[in-house]
């Protein structure tokens, strides 16, 4: 069930209101204690009909790193880089898209990933819409228009014998998107969607991404 005060799915992607949504959540930071830094971007554009969508990807098979995964914009921060520099640069690099800082509405939950990396998640809204993206090809074999619907869908929560955090998994087209994308896109949806302050340092990746 929604809050009694949350928004239907797609008013809540408006400007305003996901703005005030991040304005109202108070979002945690995680030292690196030695772990590397990366930032990634949910990004709310127009389909083009005056609809909220939000750009996923699926990285090309060839890649070494993660290969064929569906992924948000994003990657590691170049040297004396900041954080939200590095989620723009990763967002113009991978989808063609120049935003500044003004387009930045808040931010999600830092994640800590298996692989060894602090995850800070930030949302940007434009006016660009999904089609006039220019995804890089050597970083995107697909690029996805996800719904305000889609966005909404109640994930899965699997246990598992290797850890006491359940594994996320989020429903897409067939697809089951595992942490830490489902956990980034969770929190998204529970914080601007549903006006809810959940937390996602409880939620764990599939045993295949411990390396």
């Amino acid at each position: 069930m929604q809050a009694p005060n949350a928004p239907d799915s797609a008013n809540a992607l408006e400007r305003d209101a996901v703005k005030a949504a991040l304005d109202g959540f108070e979002s945690r930071r995680i030292p690196l204690d030695g772990r590397r830094h990366a930032a990634v971007v949910v990004a709310v554009l127009d389909d083009g009909a005056g609809n909220p969508v939000m750009p996923l990807t699926r990285r090309p098979t060839r890649l070494r790193a993660h290969p064929g995964q569906f992924a948000l914009p994003g990657g590691r921060l170049d040297p004396g880089e900041t954080a939200d520099e590095a989620a723009l640069r990763e967002l113009h690099e991978e989808l063609g898209l120049q935003a500044e800082s003004g387009h930045i509405l808040g931010r999600l939950d830092d994640y800590i990933t298996r692989s060894g990396y602090v995850m800070s998640p930030f949302v940007v809204w434009s006016e660009t819409t999904i089609a006039d993206l220019k995804p890089s090809p050597d970083e995107v074999d697909v690029l996805f228009s996800v719904t305000s619907r889609e966005l909404d869908a109640e994930p899965r929560f699997v246990s598992i014998p290797e850890s006491d955090k359940p594994v996320i998994q989020w429903p897409f087209r067939g697809h089951l998107i595992h942490a830490p994308t489902a956990a980034v896109v969770y929190q998204f949806r529970e914080v601007v969607l549903r006006r809810r302050h959940t937390r996602v340092d409880g939620l764990e990746q599939p045993v295949f991404a411990w390396r």
